[in-house]
């Protein structure tokens, strides 16, 4: 199994990255702050704006740890990484497989996102009993029952598509009750992306965003090319496969968010609002973000196709290797994410 290293997040949007032999080392206005050995390191996240030195870059493209470049308002910017592990062959065999057979996976992938949707209600139904009577959360869980259902009758990647974002949109509608903890100081009413206008949709954008990012990671390390996807569209710049695999995992994302919002932990010291109407997480809101992020992915979960333990940290890579298992033939299908 592979072994759990650290995710270096910069927040700071004044600090520099630089070389110092086999440490990566982080200054801020000439004063070092941080010292960690590259053996120690798996994946580089910059909130910051002066960035790192062309020698960090290169030590970083040779150790094959990607260095992400994401705005301080948690918007993906740039990748910099190293060559893909793995052959060519693997790549051709990934675009040929979703090529002839990427209705079938999105269709699993987007059912089991439905899925563990439900999950997520009815883990918030069996800890609230107040809510088990509440007929928009019933409604909601019929709605994506339904759904699992009508993606296994679509013709089309697109039939799929419309269906997921009849089921998101649902979903999203209820979503506010699961902010169980009435002394939360904002609501949700609907989901906005770009640019979220409240403090909820703020967070769901950062945490998917570092998800993605993740799974971009992950994908690279397992040989297969992030940015060649079989559900999401082909786009200059984006990883739209890292996307597609985010799809049956925005479960955690999502149960995370709604933790650090029960629990209080994030409050309305943590955002900042700019004159457009947008809203983004402050530096200190960042902060706690990210610390609580890096326990999650700490935390132990039964991996239900394993059937063993893993750290949550390291599902991405457990499912990229799936894939491409799948890919290469090594499985008779890609056996996607369900919580259980």
């Amino acid at each position: 199994m592979r072994k759990l290293l650290n995710t270096i997040y910069v927040t700071n949007e004044q600090a520099y990255l630089t070389l110092d032999g086999e440490n990566l080392v982080c200054r801020v206005d000439k004063e070092e702050k941080l010292r960690i050995p590259f053996e120690n390191i798996e994946n580089i996240v910059c909130f910051n704006y002066i960035g790192c030195s062309p020698a960090l870059m290169g030590k970083c493209v040779s150790k094959t740890i990607p260095v992400n470049f994401i705005s301080p308002q948690g918007k993906f910017l740039a990748k910099v990484c190293g060559e893909t592990k793995g052959n060519v062959f693997l790549r051709v065999a990934q675009t040929d497989c979703f090529r002839e057979r990427g209705l079938t996976l999105t269709r699993n992938t987007m059912a089991a996102k439905f899925s563990n949707t439900r999950q997520l209600i009815k883990r918030t139904l069996h800890d609230n009993a107040d809510l088990r009577a509440d007929g928009d959360l019933k409604q909601v869980l019929d709605v994506l029952s339904e759904g699992i259902d009508k993606v296994y009758g679509a013709d089309s990647v697109e039939e799929v598509l419309g269906i997921e974002g009849n089921c998101a949109r649902a979903y999203f509608s209820v979503f506010n009750k699961l902010i169980t903890n009435r002394k939360v100081p904002f609501t949700f009413e609907l989901r906005t992306k770009r640019p979220p206008l409240d403090p909820v949709n703020a967070l769901l954008s950062f945490v998917y965003t570092l998800a993605t990012v993740e799974y971009a990671a992950a994908l690279e390390t397992a040989g297969l090319d992030s940015y060649i996807g079989f559900c999401h569209a082909l786009r200059s710049g984006r990883n739209s496969l890292a996307c597609d695999l985010v799809e049956e995992a925005r479960c955690i994302a999502e149960r995370f968010v709604l933790t650090l919002l029960n629990l209080q932990i994030i409050g309305d010291n943590d955002f900042e609002k700019q004159i457009s109407g947008a809203v983004w997480l402050n530096d200190d809101g960042r902060k706690k973000v990210l610390s609580r992020w890096q326990e999650k992915k700490r935390t132990d979960m039964m991996h239900p196709y394993l059937k063993q333990k893993i750290p949550c940290g390291l599902l991405a890579y457990v499912q990229s290797n799936l894939l491409a298992k799948y890919i290469r033939g090594d499985i008779e299908t890609y056996p996607p994410f369900l919580q259980k």
